[in-house]
């Protein structure tokens, strides 16, 4: 802005010292000061406020020279807004004359004005600062004696909220003592009244009197009810330590009488010094107690710091610093327990075994950090029970899910009221030596508070390195984890810091296969639920194809849990069979219907047949693989591209890149064909979130039929990312997503060439069922996938 068009306020301190003592005519358009702190400028108030803004500063300068130093002051709602608009202005506010102006050496003016009337603003006449036409707000009312008696409840309450408050002095109550005019008496005690602005402006936009005092009086009681309280807590305050003073006095009487009689010794610190002496402890956490023994003596026993000494004695005197377990190094013991518990898990086992033969050979090396990943129920946590019964040490377990407090990993300092050692802490003296198997469960559902964020305090505890001398800050003495074997389970590693997953070794536990299941229910499951019933457990027979249909119709899961379930619903209906009378029961696959209701397993399979338009896609989840139907359809347009379905950012650029890559396979002859329609993309299920770019040779596909209109083979299903070029790029998740196609009954796959590796990964059983197509471009795709291109 140019110099010479800001506001000019060199002798405006000299008009306001001006005022007009004649009666006061207000005109229809006022220029309006938008007021952003919490004060509400009543009418019959004098209150003084700053003015700094640049809007505000012309409008105080349209004010003093034009319009006879009467101003329209009107509150924002949102006294954070630094330019406010029309909008960010409450309707109602009041018209104030300035009785006063200074400008201060910021350059800012104070202002003190006062209030003359109630307003409302009915439309902006000045663009360049708020300026508006307004109406003024009057009430007709009748003194009643129903009035005036409220005025005196008022009064006499506002007297209470005084003498209770030592924000206002009792001077403030002399304005209110001889004001016999209701409107005014009403404004008066609005302006000291306690409340919010919107409690405020809600007393400025209430026009009779009588409502008025009646909102004020209910603010009033409320903040005279809270001080009362505030007041009690004080005095009960005072009390106790009044007495706790008195206490201290004559028990420190009562230790000198006792000295005095022949200082008879306290049991409780002989009984602590005699353990520390004798107790298998390193010599620094001796030297720690007996410091911690010898503040005890010399306080009274029944001290509040006396009992936070004797807390952390208890602590660090039965802590295992020294014993530990003697590992079962036995291979053969070890390989037998893990089959017997589980099936299958290769992979974890073998890691298992690697460790106790290298533990044979040396007994000093480091226990190594192993974390399990996979979907819920494939039995993470029941395999680190069983490693820790294989290797004969004590298991605990911690379920770190929804943890938000640093403190929790460790500890509380001793200062806080109530405080104690980290979980970790907890878990070694509830385990009694200082090496057994300790299981984390849930590691990548932490979370993150203004208590710190539990992922870093985990970093010290499971850094082989580092976890030698770990402190936890309520013991404040140096533990030993090194030989503590960690286990952490998780479904997914993408919520897991960098920092953390470095320091663990990560071994994927994927989804079940459907024969997996079967074994795992004939061989675990039902040997488990039936040795439960004892008396039972002879009478009660699955047979094989009950098991393959309950497996196939009644779950859908990656794990076993919900199998776990349903088999131990129908052996507590035949258990109830077997009370009223049956001697034996037989489960077959007919009675399964009979048992558990008609199957729940609605989930669709495999297209009917060839589609133009619609590809068989393969997705990943958290809970295993599933297949995913992709949709295009063209109609009349102008070659607009929509995409539903709930689909994330990277999956709606797969999108994207298939229609260019589409255009470019599809030529000169198909140009009419995208200029003169719009195409929709959609990916059935659209309550679930979507993302990810393995859909893109899906996409491609469904768009490259759509366009020809060249059915998909509805017996294939395929997944990739793909480029600009046409270029088939590899993917995560093959073994879900094979097992997903495998099913649904779909046996043909087209993967991408650089994951050919992965199939090593998938049960044989399922692979020799499979075929598997590995390409490197989109033409490959299309070839295999579309019905005359396949011919």
């Amino acid at each position: 802005m140019e110099k010479n068009s800001k506001p000019k306020f060199e002798k405006l301190e000299k008009k306001a010292s001006k005022l007009n003592q004649e009666e006061i005519n207000i005109p229809d358009n006022l220029p309006a000061i938008a007021m952003r702190s919490n004060v509400v400028i009543f009418p019959n108030t004098v209150m003084p406020f700053y003015v700094g803004r640049e809007k505000s500063l012309y409008a105080l300068e349209d004010s003093m020279e034009n319009y006879d130093q009467l101003l329209f002051v009107v509150n924002q709602k949102d006294p954070a807004v630094e330019d406010p608009t029309e909008d960010d202005l409450f309707e109602v506010g009041t018209v104030v004359r300035v009785m006063q102006l200074g400008k201060l050496p910021d350059g800012t003016f104070k202002v003190l004005v006062e209030g003359l009337a109630r307003a409302k603003r009915i439309k902006s006449i000045e663009k360049k600062y708020f300026k508006f036409k307004i109406e003024i707000l009057k009430k007709r009312y009748q003194k009643t004696k129903k009035l005036i008696a409220l005025m005196r409840i008022v009064r006499d309450e506002m007297q209470k909220y005084v003498q209770y408050s030592r924000k206002l002095p009792t001077e403030a109550l002399m304005f209110l003592e001889d004001m016999e005019d209701p409107d005014v008496f009403a404004d008066l005690a609005a302006s000291i009244c306690p409340g919010s602005l919107n409690e405020k402006q809600e007393l400025l936009e209430t026009l009779h009197p009588y409502e008025r005092l009646e909102k004020i009086l209910a603010l009033i009681s409320k903040e005279t009810e809270l001080l009362e309280i505030e007041h009690q807590l004080d005095q009960k305050v005072k009390q106790r330590i009044e007495k706790s003073q008195k206490e201290y006095f004559l028990r420190e009487k009562l230790r000198v009488i006792r000295e005095e009689l022949g200082g008879e010794e306290d049991a409780e610190i002989k009984e602590l010094e005699k353990k520390i002496e004798e107790g298998d402890y390193p010599e620094f956490v001796k030297e720690k107690a007996r410091f911690e023994l010898n503040r005890l003596e010399k306080m009274s026993p029944y001290s509040p710091e006396a009992n936070v000494i004797r807390n952390y004695l208890d602590w660090i005197l039965n802590l295992p610093w020294n014993k530990k377990s003697e590992d079962n190094l036995d291979i053969n013991h070890a390989k037998e327990l893990l089959e017997r518990d589980h099936y299958g898990l290769e992979e974890p086992k073998q890691r298992i075994l690697e460790f106790l033969a290298t533990r044979n050979l040396s007994k000093t090396m480091k226990a190594p950090i192993i974390c399990f990943v996979g979907p819920p129920g494939v039995g993470k946590t029941s395999l680190g029970r069983s490693i820790a019964k294989a290797m004969n040490r004590e298991f605990t377990r911690m379920s770190l899910g929804g943890l938000r407090d640093e403190a929790e990993i460790r500890g509380h300092r001793r200062t806080y009221v109530g405080a104690l050692p980290g979980r970790i802490i907890q878990l070694i003296r509830k385990a009694g030596v200082k090496n057994p198997v300790i299981l984390l469960d849930e590691i990548d559902k932490m979370g993150i508070s203004f208590q710190g964020d539990p992922a870093s305090a985990l970093l010290e505890v499971l850094d082989p390195e580092q976890n030698k001398e770990f402190v936890d800050l309520y013991i404040e003495l140096p533990f030993d984890l090194s030989e503590v074997l960690f286990i952490t389970t998780a479904n997914t590693l993408y919520n897991i810091p960098d920092a953390l997953r470095d320091r663990m070794e990560i071994i994927e536990i994927p989804s079940y296969t459907n024969t997996e299941k079967f074994y795992i229910a004939r061989d675990y499951i039902i040997p488990k639920a039936l040795e439960e019933l004892k008396n039972g457990k002879n009478k009660i027979k699955f047979k094989e194809k009950a098991i393959e249909k309950i497996i196939s119709e009644y779950t859908i899961e990656p794990g076993v849990r919900e199998l776990e379930r349903k088999v131990r619903s129908i052996i507590r209906k035949a258990a109830l069979e077997i009370v009223n009378g049956k001697s034996r029961v037989v489960i077959t696959e007919k009675r399964i219907k009979e048992f558990l209701g008609p199957p729940r397993i609605k989930e669709e399979g495999k297209l009917e047949s060839p589609t133009v338009g619609v590809a068989t896609g393969l997705a990943w989840t958290p809970y295993g693989g599933t297949t995913l139907f992709i949709e295009s359809l063209l109609f009349p347009g102008k070659g607009n591209l929509i995409i539903t379905g709930q689909l994330g950012d990277v999956m709606k650029e797969s999108a994207r890149i298939a229609l260019s890559l589409t255009k470019k396979l599809c030529g000169d002859e198909f140009s009419s064909v995208f200029e003169k329609n719009d195409i929709h993309i959609h990916v059935p299920e659209g309550a679930v979130p979507k993302d990810g770019p393995s859909a893109g040779v899906t996409i491609v596909t469904s768009l490259v039929s759509s366009i020809k209109k060249i059915p998909i083979r509805n017996d294939i299903a395929m997944t990739g990312e793909i480029t600009l070029r046409g270029r088939v790029l590899p993917v995560g998740g093959i073994k879900e997503k094979v097992l997903a196609a495998y099913r649904k009954g779909i046996k043909r796959i087209i993967l991408p060439k650089q994951n050919e590796y992965d199939v090593e990964k998938i049960p044989k059983d399922v692979v020799d069922e499979m075929e598997f197509i590995f390409v490197e471009e989109i033409e490959e795709v299309l070839k295999e996938a579309l019905v005359s291109e396949n011919k």
